[in-house]
Order: C-alpha cells, then sequence, then structure tokens
C-alpha cells in the first residue's frame, strides 16, 4: 500500500482543518516547500497536496507554490483543489504533478470527469468527501443528495481510476478512520482506493493495507507525531 502524507494549504501555510471547518484550523508550517522535502528524507515516495483556497472559492490560488514543493521533493504528487477544467488539469501536469484530482467539477459535471478520464488516463483521480454518507463539495461547504458511495461506482464506470475517499466526520480528528467504508469501496472491482481521513494508528495501517487499499492519505497524525512517517511505510510495505 502506498503512503502519502499530506499537506493542505490555505494562504501559503501548511495546514490543517478539523472536520472540514475553515473556522478550526492549524497552522503546522510556514514553508511548505521544507515540509515536502522532509517527507522525501523520511523515506516517502509521494505526497498529497490539496490547495484549500482553490478548493473553497475555484481558483489557482496557491499554484506556483505547489509547482515549487513538486520540483524540491522530486515525490510523485496528487493534487487537488480548484481543479474544474481540463486547461487547469494541464497546467498541473506539465507543473510535474503526477495525478490531478477532480472534485466538486466531478459531482457536478461527471461527463467533464470522464473527458477528463480519456484525455489524461490514470493522472486523473476524484476526491469523494462524505458527510454522513453523502458527497460534499466546495471545500466541504455544502453537502449533496448524491450517495456517496454510489457516486464512486460511477465514477469508476465513466472511466476513472482512482478515488481518494474521505470521512469528513473522521478527517483531522484523530480518533480513527471509517474502515467499513473501505471494506465496502473494496467491492468496486478495479478501482483503486486511497483512504484519507482519521488515520491515527499504525494498526489502522495494516487493517487498510490487508484489505487491499491502494494508498492511504496521513495528515494530522503525523505532524503531532502520533505517527512516524517512516514507521508508516514500513508497516505499508512501502
Amino acid at each position: 500500500m502506498k503512503i502519502f502524507p499530506a499537506v493542505d494549504i490555505r494562504g501559503g501555510q501548511a495546514v490543517r482543518l478539523l472536520r472540514g471547518n475553515y473556522d478550526d484550523m492549524t497552522v503546522y508550517a510556514s514553508d511548505p516547500v521544507s515540509v515536502a522535502v522532509s517527507f522525501r528524507q523520511a523515506g516517502a515516495a509521494c505526497m498529497h497536496v490539496v490547495d484549500l483556497d482553490g478548493a473553497k472559492d475555484g481558483t489557482l490560488a496557491n499554484f506556483d507554490l505547489i509547482g515549487r514543493m513538486i520540483a524540491a521533493s522530486g515525490l510523485f504528487v496528487e493534487v487537488g483543489g480548484g481543479i474544474r477544467d481540463e486547461d487547469r488539469i494541464a497546467r498541473y501536469l506539465d507543473a510535474g504533478a503526477g495525478r490531478v484530482i477532480l472534485g466538486t467539477a466531478a459531482l457536478e459535471d461527471p461527463d467533464f470527469a470522464e473527458r477528463a478520464a480519456r484525455r489524461f488516463g490514470d493522472a486523473v483521480a476524484v476526491g469523494v468527501d462524505a458527510k454522513d454518507g453523502r458527497v460534499a463539495t466546495h471545500g466541504w461547504l455544502s453537502v449533496s443528495e448524491v450517495d456517496s458511495f454510489e457516486f464512486c461506482r460511477e465514477m469508476h464506470g465513466r472511466g476513472i481510476s482512482t478515488i481518494i475517499y474521505t470521512d469528513i466526520a473522521c478527517d483531522g480528528a484523530m480518533q480513527g478512520t471509517n474502515l467499513p467504508a473501505y471494506r465496502r469501496l473494496g467491492e468496486i472491482k478495479g478501482l483503486n482506493v486511497i483512504a484519507s481521513g482519521g488515520i491515527s494508528s499504525l494498526g489502522e495501517i495494516k487493517a487498510l493495507s490487508e484489505m487491499g487499499v491502494y494508498g492511504a492519505i496521513l495528515g494530522k497524525s503525523i505532524y503531532t507525531g502520533a505517527i512516524r512517517l517512516r514507521d508508516a511505510l514500513r508497516e505499508a510495505g512501502e
């Protein structure tokens, strides 16, 4: 299983939100580039980056900063936040990103996600952020009536090979992740699922790996020291 240490960016800083609440934010580093480099030094091969400003307002607020993080770290980087047309996908891929994550745009226009998958292949993923089983959008500020699991099935049927699934209730809470959700998603054959939100122990990493989950995102757990990144990589078999 692949481990994706995470950097969420707001106002040019590395931050974490609690359950997606922009008003409950902790700043962990003023220099996200140095954070990215530290992940590489710890042995990571991948990184997950979200432009929270972009997710909220649809701009590429931190595009240049993320480009510097990619270049400085040399990691395989997946990027999300504010990516709502093919031009933005292409710009991030040209900047060195390995994969671009569609969120709100995929829900509002599933045909766009399908076109993007045809054009960019595995370099396009969809982030499915769930609140009470429904898909949340616009930086988690709105919640749709769309069932999150059915939406994952639809996206896979439209050619999306990778889903990043986050249970918002778990995210940043350090109280464990939603293991039953990932077990259920494992029933969608051929879909690469990346678990996100609330992973706070090596035991959970082991459980996800044993279920056959493709990847796991670690955020607050590594910033607080609850999990050492090197230990997580070892537990995941990287």
